[in-house]
């Protein structure tokens, strides 16, 4: 592992160990830094994970980094919404390549003071409404533990470099399972945080009426706690309120997380049915947290399934046709298809054919779900079900096919309100049945996580999913810790790595 490169080591140490050697000056941030440069020119070629990169701006930094809790450690960005003054921020649309953002965002700033040694910019579908990535302006992003695979999305630029060892943690969204589904596709650990516990200033309140939550993907639960602890404080004007934690995420980490009331299930939650492979991990999860001492029965929280389905995709659809005008708004061109991918564009065209009393019958609709999926979590404490519904899917395989692009370029000329209707009910169909397990918990708040507990029969990564009730991360990474320490994955790297 990091045989024949510079400091062999790296890509064995987590972020917090990274952090605690270069205050201890057992390493220089510059070493760091041409280790993590040295992996990244090596092994992106074959992976398409980062896209762009910022080696001039980390050098000239490296000598001036502050004294945060995270000081030296290699970090990248996903290129999708999160600026860094001076930095283009393209989010794999062709209207915003090369355009440079004039402020940082209120996150980008708490990552650098934090220490961190921002080295790039990572791949990510265009405006991140895929569950794989695969933007035409970048092309198609690879797993490391397979390259004919898929590594998810949206954050599978970011996925694939963390668990290709070029940096031990990297920044991340999720909007419908974004950060969760690249983590259960890599064998990373991934926590989407309650709604509004990470702030998205000074740009947006908001991103898909609230599903959206920024973080990162890593391979270690300290790590995460780390970078959460790093940036999770409030600014003025926060559209959402969030319980405060009692006492740092990282003090947690380790903690017994007590006796659990733990539902389960192998069903999907929205779509498809689940391969035995995701049944398997999910059984042998339950059957883990058994010999752990919790109380683990089956059951699954009450929501009506189609109501749901519906009322995310007209929320994700209101979102993308808003971003697509601001888009065409800030490049000075007209809202044009030829300008947008070709899914990014059917969804805009149904965002727009939305009604706002269709759009707030949607938010009743969840509203009315998130109480009682509440109701549910006074009785347990942890749900688990699998991440995703089937192992990763080979590059290509969930892109958009030739007769749906003839679809679409119909509907382009006649987007009349009953074919889209038609089309958003298809995308609820088909789209989610890979990954129909955590939009729920997008569309509640609540936090959820995905642990990498198993590998297919092919050796590829399948993830676990837990999901808490709203506000108690505490709980995840309690238990994501007790989990980790049970069933280590740390030392499990892909063969194109060793």
């Amino acid at each position: 592992m990091g045989d024949g490169m510079q400091l062999p080591e790296y890509d064995g140490l987590d972020a917090v160990e990274m952090a605690r050697l270069v205050a201890d000056k057992e390493l220089s941030p510059q070493e760091l830094l041409d280790a993590a440069i040295e992996r990244i020119d090596a092994r992106n070629p074959a992976l398409n994970a980062v896209v762009h990169k910022l080696y001039d701006r980390a050098r000239a930094r490296v000598d001036k980094l502050p004294d945060g809790p995270l000081k030296g450690v290699p970090f990248l960005f996903k290129d999708l919404k999160l600026m860094l003054a001076g930095v283009p921020t393209s989010n794999s649309t062709r209207l915003f390549a090369g355009r440079v953002a004039s402020q940082s965002s209120v996150l980008a700033e708490r990552y650098e003071a934090a220490g961190v040694q921002v080295l790039g910019k990572t791949n990510t579908p265009g405006f991140g409404i895929m569950g794989i990535t695969e933007p035409e302006l970048h092309g198609p992003c690879r797993s490391p533990w397979n390259p004919q695979h898929t590594p998810g999305g949206s954050s599978g630029g970011a996925a694939s470099a963390v668990a290709a060892r070029m940096v031990p943690a990297a920044h991340g969204g999720d909007g419908g399972g974004s950060i969760r589904i690249p983590a259960s596709a890599c064998g990373l650990f991934g926590i989407k945080p309650t709604r509004g516990r990470v702030t998205m200033a000074p740009f947006m309140g908001e991103g898909w009426g609230g599903f959206v939550q920024e973080h990162v993907l890593c391979r270690s639960v300290r790590d995460s706690a780390a970078f959460l602890d790093a940036v999770d404080a409030p600014t003025p004007g926060e559209p959402y309120g969030v319980p405060h934690k009692a006492r740092p995420w990282s003090q947690e980490v380790g903690q017994d997380p007590g006796k659990l009331r733990v539902a389960f299930t192998t069903e999907t939650l929205y779509a498809g049915q689940t391969h035995p492979d995701c049944v398997r991990a999910v059984e042998d999860a339950a059957a883990l947290l058994a010999s752990l001492g919790h109380e683990v029965e089956i059951a699954c929280p009450p929501f009506p399934r189609q109501e749901m389905i519906r009322a995310y995709f007209l929320t994700v659809c209101s979102g993308v046709a808003w971003f697509v005008e601001q888009t065409a708004k800030a490049a000075g061109v007209p809202v044009r298809a030829k300008d947008f991918e070709p899914a990014t564009w059917m969804m805009s065209l149904i965002g727009r054919q939305t009604s706002a009393a269709e759009l707030v019958d949607a938010q009743m609709t969840m509203q009315r779900t998130s109480r009682q999926v509440a109701a549910f979590f006074e009785r347990y404490d942890v749900f688990v079900s699998s991440t995703m519904a089937q192992p990763p899917a080979r590059v290509g395989e969930l892109a958009i096919s030739k007769a749906e692009r003839l679809q679409m370029a119909a509907l382009r000329r006649m987007p009349i309100k009953r074919l889209l209707d038609l089309a958003l009910d298809k995308m609820g169909e088909g789209k989610l049945a890979y990954t129909p397990n955590t939009q729920l918990f997008n569309q509640t708040g609540q936090p959820a996580m995905s642990v990498p507990l198993s590998w297919s029969g092919q050796g590829l990564p399948i993830g676990v999913q837990f999901a808490a009730r709203f506000g108690d991360e505490a709980t995840l990474f309690r238990l994501g810790s007790q989990l980790e320490q049970a069933q280590p994955w740390a030392d499990r790297i892909p063969k194109g790595v060793r």
